[in-house]
């Protein structure tokens, strides 16, 4: 196995004597990592329920890394098991470990931090997470797996000192966290701005053919259709100028249509909830006026008409 040390449980073990070395599984590669000298961060302590989600504070260093895993089979319970008994025997103890059915499924994964998409992919049917903390109560470790297609991906954040054992003081300098990037997360800006685009559907060139690809953003939509039942959605197919415009309705509201039947006869969402329309060049988001601006006109947007949750 690859042996990779995580310089944030390296700089939690400075705070408790202890030393925690983690191995990732192999082929494992970073793709993002954002450190805190000072930082408060909300640790679940229990599952998603009536009251939302328990969480516990952690203040002091805070350091977040995700990395992705090249694997069509495992598991992520099979990603993550292996770093929490590592986490175990370093002596930290386990209070929450739950897959997304016992996490609380999507409204869990919304409620936790996670670093935005790309760098770390959570497929809302296949996560597992994890809750250790210290004997001394001083630090915490939160490790996530997820599985989609053709990879696994994990996320470790760790955290120092409680703020109830060690509150920072309110005069002297302090170093403030660097804000987090605008969400790119599918599901999660479809929900806070009532739209989003679908950028891992593929149509052949030309065609109103929707490609065999599997798309995680499909995947995460029909698991949200799931979660909130009274969610309703209209999937609109957009293109550029080239063309006239009744040829461009035509293959915006196919193309649409595609994207809905796939929904409807592969993932099992009630047909009854999913519009389809085309506007064709009528809704442009860039300038049709050169190739970077028509390219980003051809689309197929999803877009929230109603949600009684």
């Amino acid at each position: 196995m690859l042996r990779t040390a995580i310089r944030a449980l390296t700089l939690l073990a400075a705070t408790q004597g202890l030393a925690l070395e983690l191995e990732l599984p192999p082929g494992a590669r970073q793709t993002a990592s954002r450190d805190s000298a000072l930082a408060q961060v909300a640790v679940p302590v229990a599952p998603f329920g009536d009251q939302g989600l328990e969480t516990a504070t952690f203040e002091g260093p805070v350091q977040r890394s995700t990395y992705r895993v090249p694997s069509q089979a495992l598991t992520p319970l099979q990603l993550l098991a292996p770093l929490r008994e590592q986490v175990q025997a370093a002596g930290y103890e386990v209070i929450l470990d739950c897959d997304q059915d016992s996490c609380g499924g999507f409204d869990f994964r919304f409620a936790i931090e996670v670093l935005p998409a790309p760098n770390m992919y959570v497929n809302i049917r296949a996560y597992h997470f994890v809750t250790a903390r210290s004997a001394d109560g001083a630090a915490a470790v939160m490790l996530l797996a997820s599985a989609a297609q053709s990879a696994g991906y994990l996320q470790i954040i760790a955290a120092g000192e409680t703020a109830e054992a060690r509150p920072v003081p309110l005069t002297g300098d302090r170093v403030v966290d660097t804000p987090a990037p605008p969400p790119t997360d599918f599901v999660e800006r479809l929900l806070r701005t009532g739209s989003a685009v679908m950028t891992s559907i593929e149509f052949a060139v030309g065609t109103t053919t929707l490609s065999d690809i599997p798309s995680p953003e499909m995947t995460d939509l029909a698991a949200l259709m799931e979660e909130r039942p009274n969610l309703q959605i209209a999937v609109v197919g957009h293109t550029d100028t080239v063309g006239g415009l009744d040829a461009n309705i035509s293959v915006s509201r196919a193309r649409a249509a595609a994207v809905r039947t796939r929904l409807t006869q592969t993932y099992g969402v009630d047909p009854a909830r999913v519009e389809a329309a085309g506007m064709g060049y009528l809704a442009p988001r860039a300038s049709n006026l050169t190739e970077e601006g028509r390219e980003q006109n051809r689309r197929v947007e999803v877009i929230v008409v109603r949600d009684g949750t």
